[in-house]
């Protein structure tokens, strides 16, 4: 393929991607994660519990920055220290820049990115509650994708995200950009799904299935691999099941257009499993 078409195709994937995550923030619903709390009647918060969220980080939090979006909790994984500046791909509702504005104090900054204008809409509001709750003034969101950081050289401390590089149409991109931001000695904490098998044909191409963060993943080992050649260092992956039960039961239709498009017998846990991965940029680097 031409460099002209693949740049066209990567252009129609993140539009796809732009236009799903416009309407879930128009909606307040949740897209991808564990789903499967919805046909268990469980909310954002329940789901957030079973990934490792305690109720103390989800207490006090403005109204829908959790939006069900997550499929990990990287700002824990990250063991965010007082004063650091942390940095949030994809940041959505605000979940995990609000709960990190917390770890890193009022001497520290919070920052989200996310390229959705309809996400970054909430945020005056968001970052209003938040203050008010908290008395910290330390957060900000910024619009841009991730491919393309609004943040100079080596200014992050750490770089978090959550079940959101599987969105992207250009990974490399994505890994180079968090070597480029991240100090020496600064790491990445990402939370995401991976590949356990490739998906069916149909499955693959299924707009679902790629606003559902399974159409873009891509295996554990391969997101190592593209760590690795961005220029990080000590990268280590752990992955674990995400997805009980059968989705075509989970009572969301994006997950009920997926779940016709599994073969019989299967689910989607039998294709995709959690994964959080943990990395730094070498000192001198």
């Amino acid at each position: 393929m031409a460099g002209g078409e693949q740049d066209q195709d990567k252009h129609a994937v993140r539009e796809t991607v732009r236009r799903g995550y416009a309407e879930i923030a128009r909606s307040a619903g949740p897209c991808c994660g564990e789903r499967a709390s919805c046909g268990q009647a469980a909310g954002p918060d329940a789901v957030a519990g079973r990934l490792g969220y305690g109720e103390q980080e989800l207490a006090g939090l403005p109204e829908g920055a959790n939006m069900g979006l997550s499929c990990g909790n990287p700002a824990t994984l990250a063991a965010l220290k007082p004063g650091e500046v942390v940095l949030d791909l994809g940041s959505g509702g605000g979940l995990d820049v609000f709960i990190a504005a917390r770890n890193v104090g009022p001497t520290g900054r919070a920052i989200g990115v996310d390229m959705t204008p309809e996400m970054i809409s909430k945020a005056p509001s968001n970052v209003e509650q938040f203050c008010a709750a908290t008395g910290l003034d330390n957060v900000e969101f910024c619009l841009g994708e991730i491919e393309h950081l609004p943040v100079p050289d080596a200014s992050v401390d750490c770089v978090i995200s959550n079940c959101v590089i599987n969105l992207s149409p250009d990974k490399p991109q994505v890994w180079r950009e968090i070597a480029r931001v991240l100090r020496p000695g600064g790491r990445v904490a990402v939370s995401d799904l991976a590949l356990l098998q490739p998906l069916p044909p149909a499955l693959a191409q299924s707009v679902e299935a790629r606003i559902g963060c399974m159409a873009g993943a891509v295996s554990v080992d391969e997101s190592v691999r593209m760590a690795r050649e961005a220029g990080l260092a000590e990268v280590e992956a752990v992955s674990r099941p995400i997805y009980s039960g059968d989705p075509a039961d989970w009572g969301d239709r994006t997950f009920a257009a997926i779940a016709e498009l599994l073969p019989e017998g299967t689910v989607s846990s039998d294709y995709v499993v959690s994964m959080d991965i943990r990395a730094t940029r070498p000192e001198g680097a």
